[in-house]
């Protein structure tokens, strides 16, 4: 039979406690959010709303086609610009997801003959850009600049490092400063996701790179989402002019994807813009991180210091983190549980997020019902 083999592997999930399931909410919750990537609580804030229903009146539901093609507006170029200046790097171009964007800056800056360098708690996104770019890829301990260095030290031509700036297991930041010297030793690129450090790190939330002194450097690439702190969808490479206009020419998921919906992007200027006029945003979203990591820890609960706003519990088992957070539920507070094979380590998790928006009664519940419900 077609397919035959999937219910095989659906079997394999279910005994091993690791079937995921969909879950469709209202646009109304009661839920306490601490489950979602909206970390300066900008998702359903006015301005950024409003960007978007502005946008989508002047440009339409759709960009219409790739951005090559119709699908970029003058919209974009702004976005594009304002997030340029903002994180301090010449250029930037706008993609449908920062999925999109991880894939683009690894295949297009890794060609045949190079050398990936990826360190071993890397996300997905760029796990699966090194699988697809022409490079060889070698695989590196966890935030090691040693393992980094000879790594390096082993190739001779074209070579890269990828790697989070802050990892969405633990919330541990990667060494930048001393990456990037690795790096600059074997006369290799420095490609880095900021997914989980826009909004929340640097001079204002203006990332991880720019807190590291290497915004603008001419060796640096930096990717992030616009769907976490500025509370859109989508994803942007941020790095000098000459690369950005080399992904323009070479990354597939640039050339052969629609652009991103005007909406979106209306969406995220506006946020970007209000972070701008609000920069204490970034740091109280610090605080609350800090807040919680203190309380759960003082609870007796096996939690990971915080770099930035991702702040994790660890769980005794997958089917622990399932149950726990389902018992968070069923109190009333929404919490992520990450299990294998979404953990490099194998170590199930609840996932927190501490959102800049949240008051300290609502920490507060958080740890309570964190730890009354502990399995």
């Amino acid at each position: 039979m077609a397919f035959g083999w999937i219910e095989e592997q659906a079997e394999v999930r279910r005994r091993s406690g690791l079937v995921r399931t969909l879950r469709p909410r209202p646009a109304e919750s009661p839920l306490l959010d601490l489950a979602s990537n909206d970390y300066l609580g900008l998702a359903r804030h006015p301005e950024v709303t409003a960007g978007a229903a502005d946008a989508a009146r002047a440009w339409g539901g759709g960009s219409t086609g790739s951005r090559l093609v119709t699908g970029t507006t003058e919209l974009h170029a702004e976005l594009e610009r304002e997030l340029a200046d903002f994180c301090g790097f010449e250029a930037a171009l706008v993609f449908s997801s920062g999925y999109a964007a991880n894939l683009a800056a690894v295949t297009a800056l890794a060609p045949h003959g190079s050398l990936i360098v990826s360190d071993a708690g890397n996300h997905a996104s760029l796990i699966d850009g090194c699988r697809l770019a022409r490079g060889i890829t070698q695989v590196v301990g966890h935030a090691d600049p040693q393992a980094v260095r000879k790594a390096l030290g082993t190739h001779e031509g074209p070579a890269v490092l990828v790697s989070d700036t802050v990892f969405s297991v633990d919330g541990d930041a990667a060494p930048l400063a001393e990456l990037a010297g690795a790096c600059r030793e074997h006369g290799a690129g420095l490609v880095v996701d900021d997914a989980h450090g826009l909004g929340v790190l640097g001079a204002g939330g203006r990332g991880a790179a720019y807190a590291a002194g290497l915004a603008g450097a001419g060796d640096v690439v930096v990717t992030v989402t616009l769907s976490k702190s500025l509370g859109s969808q989508g994803g942007a490479v941020l790095g000098p002019a000459r690369v950005i206009d080399h992904l323009v020419n070479a990354a597939r998921t640039f050339i052969f994807d629609t652009g991103l919906a005007p909406a979106a992007a209306g969406a995220a200027l506006a946020a970007l813009r209000l972070l701008r006029r609000e920069p204490e945003r970034a740091a109280r979203a610090r605080e609350v991180a800090d807040e919680l990591h203190a309380r759960l820890t003082a609870a007796g609960l096996h939690s990971v210091r915080p770099d930035a706003a991702v702040v994790s519990v660890r769980a005794p088992s997958p089917e622990g983190a399932v149950h726990w957070a389902a018992d968070c539920r069923a109190a009333g507070l929404a919490v992520g549980c990450f299990r294998p094979p979404s953990v490099p380590d194998g170590i199930s998790r609840l996932r927190l997020t501490a959102r800049a928006d949240l008051s300290g009664a609502q920490i507060e519940r958080a740890v309570r019902v964190i730890g009354e419900t502990r399995p």
